[in-house]
């Protein structure tokens, strides 16, 4: 039988290393990380050690590419769903002031700490811990809570 190790692939996170790693642990595959120690305690090492290196047997190659493939392509379609539904969530939105559908959802701009944040940084000395976030038209630059509904057809 073939005891030979190579190096499968090298990642320069080391936490998706470790994922990678388990995967192939819960499918019953032998592997392990090299350099992962030294990455993790100085990242700035890590493009100098080559990154994180995952070693598995070489007879387990042909398979773990199979899985690998296997578990990637239903999580990128799995992805491409959510993405397409917050795409739909956000079309059919519409600005309350000038009824534009190019309408963002993210951190306020014009009051973006609420007034109790506000006075307990000011009273701790320290940079407020919670920003409201809003709707925000990129045509008028109007921000909003509650957003006007438009129902698709």
């Amino acid at each position: 039988m073939n005891d030979r190790t190579i190096v499968y692939s090298t990642y320069y996170n080391p936490i998706e290393a470790n994922i990678i790693k388990a995967r192939l642990e819960d499918s019953g595959f032998s592997c392990f990380l090299a350099d992962e120690n030294v990455a993790t305690l100085n990242p700035l090492y890590n493009q100098a050690i080559g990154g994180v290196k995952l070693i598995v047997f070489e007879r387990d190659v042909e398979a773990i590419n199979a899985l690998l493939a296997e578990d990637h392509s239903e999580t990128v379609s799995q992805h491409r769903d959510e993405v397409t539904d917050m795409e739909e969530d956000l079309n059919r939105v519409a600005c309350i002031n000038c009824g534009s559908k190019n309408v963002g959802y993210g951190m306020a701009t014009d009051q973006k700490y609420s007034l109790w944040a506000t006075i307990l940084a000011f009273l701790t000395f320290t940079t407020p811990i919670q920003a409201n976030k809003c709707y925000h038209c990129c045509d008028c630059g109007y921000e909003f809570k509650e957003p006007l509904v438009n129902e698709v057809e």
